[in-house]
């Protein structure tokens, strides 16, 4: 077991520079990217709910659900949970005029939970928060004449983490994770006009770090024999990055690769060298019902006052932040955990629906993101590891005002690999 955990410790280490592959949304050309989901392939497939916890999964919203850790297995066992998962995502892009079709692979996240002794867990991980990935242009004036903008970036930020649970009380759970959040956005602009050689090109970048807590409270009293009422609260607090930023402009003659003319701006006398990146706090509401280990219902609301966000070097004329909310409904069901004739009635299905206001207002629209999941987990061995397989279906945008609409499938695989350590052997 202790090679085990080496080994997921340097998976840790390893894999941590990797853990931000990109995106292909336009929409992450606003804020800091694209917001990844932040869950485990379980979570994300209950429509990316986060109040339920078990014996077995790590919760990678949840820090309370850490306390949860083998607490179903026999008391003189702990357990072990190191999990990754990975995506597939292929989007449909489609403005007014034009529609085509793009795709991206990632390694969504790496973790480990410990169970130290029953009712107190602990994780570790990393995880992307961000992606930024885009490439697009706009056209102004008469054919022939006309003055072209594009617009590319790549980056975003990743998060290690420490998470802690603790069951306090019966059924009354608290648990805080400590974020340390990381990465590098580079954008570029380049201006040119038709039949004119000679054009011009705007570079930057911001290296950003800091630190965010993320609190939850659970209470999960039994309800009857088997079955139990979920209620959670988790809040992330205001995170208070601060931005390192380099910026180049110049001119270019053909290709922006031959630069002519390009010098570096003096952003100290700008007050810009060093920038403050403040994300709002969210708060998220939660309550579900279920039995124990066979199904579960619940329901998630999120909301953050976005309008407080700031990225001064990096803001945009046609982009208004605005408050943001996202509401989840999803669950699972077992239909036999223990069943010893079919292996159908161990597997366990999961369905979600989630209705996301982003938050951010443009071009005087309101840009929304729907999503439908559904996936299975199949059970591997003693029916402590896992294999989660899941997919989504969404659309985020819309073709108005000259905006994009992103249509989406995506495929999610997780790895959920479970075992008991410090068991104490018995000689009969």
């Amino acid at each position: 077991m202790i090679k085990k955990i080496g080994f997921a410790i340097i998976c840790l280490l390893v894999t941590g520079t990797y853990a931000q592959d990109g995106s292909v949304s336009p929409y992450s050309y606003f804020g800091l990217g694209e917001l990844r989901s932040g869950s485990t392939v379980e979570n994300q497939m209950m429509g990316g709910i986060a109040m339920y916890a078990d014996s077995i999964h790590v919760n990678l919203q949840n820090p309370a659900a850490y306390s949860q850790l083998g607490v179903q297995m026999r008391e003189d066992f702990g357990i072990t949970t190191y999990t990754a998962g990975i995506s597939y995502k292929q989007s449909r892009l489609k403005s007014f005029t034009e529609e085509q079709s793009s795709a991206v692979s990632n390694l969504d996240y790496l973790a480990l939970g410990l169970s130290l002794k029953k009712g107190l867990g602990l994780g570790f991980g990393i995880r992307p928060y961000s992606s930024v990935g885009y490439n697009f242009q706009d056209q102004i004036g008469a054919e022939g004449s006309r003055e072209i903008n594009q617009y590319s970036g790549d980056g975003g930020l990743n998060k290690v983490y420490v998470s802690m649970g603790y069951e306090f009380a019966k059924n009354f759970s608290a648990g805080v994770t400590v974020n340390y959040n990381f990465g590098r956005i580079e954008t570029l602009k380049v201006q040119s006009t038709e039949n004119v050689l000679l054009g011009s090109k705007d570079e930057r970048v911001s290296k950003i770090g800091g630190i965010d807590l993320n609190y939850a409270l659970s209470y999960t009293p039994a309800i009857g024999e088997n079955h139990r009422l979920h209620t959670s609260v988790r809040v992330n607090t205001q995170a208070n990055l601060s931005s390192r930023n380099t910026q180049r402009i110049g001119s270019f003659i053909g290709s922006p690769d031959l630069e002519r003319f390009v010098n570096d701006v003096d952003l100290y006398a700008q007050g810009l060298k060093e920038t403050e990146v403040t994300i709002p706090t969210i708060t998220t509401l939660g309550v579900g019902y279920g039995k124990d280990m066979q199904w579960f219902l619940g329901v998630e609301y999120s909301f953050q006052k976005l309008g407080n966000f700031s990225n001064e070097f990096l803001e945009l004329d046609n982009l208004i932040y605005k408050d943001a909310s996202t509401l989840a409904l999803g669950g699972f069901y077992t239909p036999e955990r223990n069943s010893f004739g079919s292996y159908l009635k161990r597997v366990t299905y999961r369905a979600g629906v989630r209705l996301e206001k982003t938050g951010m207002y443009v071009n005087d629209k309101d840009i929304n993101n729907f999503g439908i999941t559904f996936g299975l987990g199949l059970p591997l061995g003693n029916n402590l590891s896992n294999l989660n397989l899941g997919f989504e279906l969404g659309k985020k945008g819309t073709t108005s005002a000259d905006l994009i609409e992103e249509s989406y499938f995506k495929v999610n695989v997780g790895l959920s690999l479970s075992d008991q350590w410090f068991q104490k052997r018995k000689i009969y």
